[in-house]
């Protein structure tokens, strides 16, 4: 009896044995099942300064409507992964660095003057540069990997209309040209408010700043949990020595000389300006010259996307101070100093390309005086702030240059506004 007792005991032994390892199987399965159907991956994030609340992010996939991919929209997605570079020179960043990006096209010769002005800047080698190609183009590429100065981290926009030679979001057969060509050909693409139809080489510089923005903040594993200031410049924008160092200083100041101040500005609104001079800080409107704000203004510009995808002007900043600056309900002033620290030196327009007979020619030589005063920190933290109100430029109202309303922009705009997914949770 004693034996049949415990050979039943060990049966039933057995058979729990088996249910829990058929069980975790098939748990398992499915969890791996769910995992490929739907790759996402969300990741805590810190809560950004001047907010209390925490974003996790996840990278949507397959569920955008993108354009689809050619052989080198796909290799630059993947390069956007590498990590940076220099790493081994640079081992750590400060605590409190101010990440750098800098946006380029394909205007070498504009891009190497930018560089050497940035190897001069003091406490460069503290942080990290990203510089953010509108496409591919291996001469932009080569002066960026020959940087040793700083960490330094390349991405490549892979939606370009400048990787598309024969599909749109670059030419495509299809596409109108002319004022009347959607009546009498049947083609593809909406007219703006001139009538003129998208020209590839123009619609890109919204395109890329735009990805680049969503990209830097919210996709990349190096920046997506910053939460500091991050600056950016352009390839026309040369550096002063001073120009990190004036932009730590103003950035801790910001939110006590100026708490309705959304930015931090090296350069004046206007570019043509040098500054004032004389002792006092600086609120003006924001400007396009070397500009830096943080996590939260981002999240309310994200929150305009549409406003920004659907002004019909190809230009960037011309769409923020007309339709997304102003929705903000205030005026948008940045915090600058009294002297410049970045000057626009740029000849050549962006849409101007390289390589064709029509090309703007510029050697990219420059003579841009360097004062000792620009070499070392020269904002004091005890100057009054002085407010430049009624300012000219472009304001709500304005109607728009134009070149931005083909419906096929508009909406890969949206889409870029949609590749990364961000749950916003209240901090208790």
């Amino acid at each position: 009896m004693a034996t049949c007792k415990k050979a039943h005991t060990k049966e039933a032994g057995c058979r729990r044995f088996v249910f829990v390892v058929v069980f975790t199987f098939m748990f398992v399965s499915v969890v791996v099942f769910c995992l490929r159907a739907n790759p996402v991956s969300n990741i805590a994030m810190e809560p950004a300064d001047d907010t209390d609340h925490t974003y996790s992010y996840s990278h949507l996939g397959g569920n955008l409507n993108l354009p689809k991919q050619n052989e080198l929209s796909i290799q630059l997605e993947m390069r956007n992964r590498l990590p940076p570079r220099n790493r081994d020179l640079y081992p750590t960043l400060a605590k409190d660095h101010i990440t750098i990006v800098l946006y380029v096209h394909n205007r070498p010769q504009y891009l190497q003057v930018v560089v050497t002005s940035l190897s001069q800047v003091k406490g460069i080698g503290e942080t990290l540069l990203i510089v953010s190609h509108d496409g591919y183009f291996d001469e932009m590429n080569k002066i960026v990997e020959g940087i040793r100065f700083c960490q330094v981290k390349q991405i490549f926009s892979p939606y370009s209309p400048h990787i598309f030679p024969s599909s749109f979001p670059g030419v495509s057969p299809k596409d109108c040209k002319g004022k009347k060509d959607t009546v009498k050909k049947h083609c593809e693409g909406n007219p703006d408010q001139y009538g003129n139809h998208r020209s590839p080489k123009v619609v890109s510089l919204k395109h890329h700043w735009w990805w680049m923005m969503n990209t830097v903040w919210d996709g990349l594993k190096e920046t997506r949990g910053h939460s500091g200031h991050i600056l950016f410049i352009e390839e026309d924008h040369f550096i002063f020595p001073n120009a990190y160092r004036n932009l730590q200083i103003l950035t801790s100041l910001k939110s006590k000389k100026c708490p309705d101040c959304y930015a931090a500005n090296l350069a004046p609104s206007d570019v043509k300006s040098k500054g004032e001079g004389g002792e006092n800080l600086i609120a003006e409107r924001m400007g396009n010259v070397g500009y830096s704000f943080n996590r939260t203004v981002w999240r309310k510009i994200h929150k305009k996307a549409k406003e920004f995808c659907y002004f019909d002007d190809y230009n960037w900043d011309i769409t923020m101070w007309t339709t997304v600056y102003p929705s903000f309900g205030a005026p948008v002033y940045s915090l600058r100093g009294p002297r410049t620290s970045a000057v626009h030196f740029g000849k050549c327009g962006l849409h101007q390309g390289q390589g064709e007979q029509t090309a703007c020619v510029d050697n990219g030589v420059v003579n841009i005086e360097v004062n000792d005063d620009d070499k070392v920190a020269n904002i004091k933290s005890e100057w009054n702030l002085h407010v430049h109100k009624h300012q000219p430029g472009y304001k709500a109202g304005f109607k728009g240059w134009g070149g931005w309303s083909d419906e096929r922009d508009r909406q890969l705009c949206l889409e870029f506004a949609r590749m990364y997914k961000i749950t916003e949770t209240a901090s208790s």
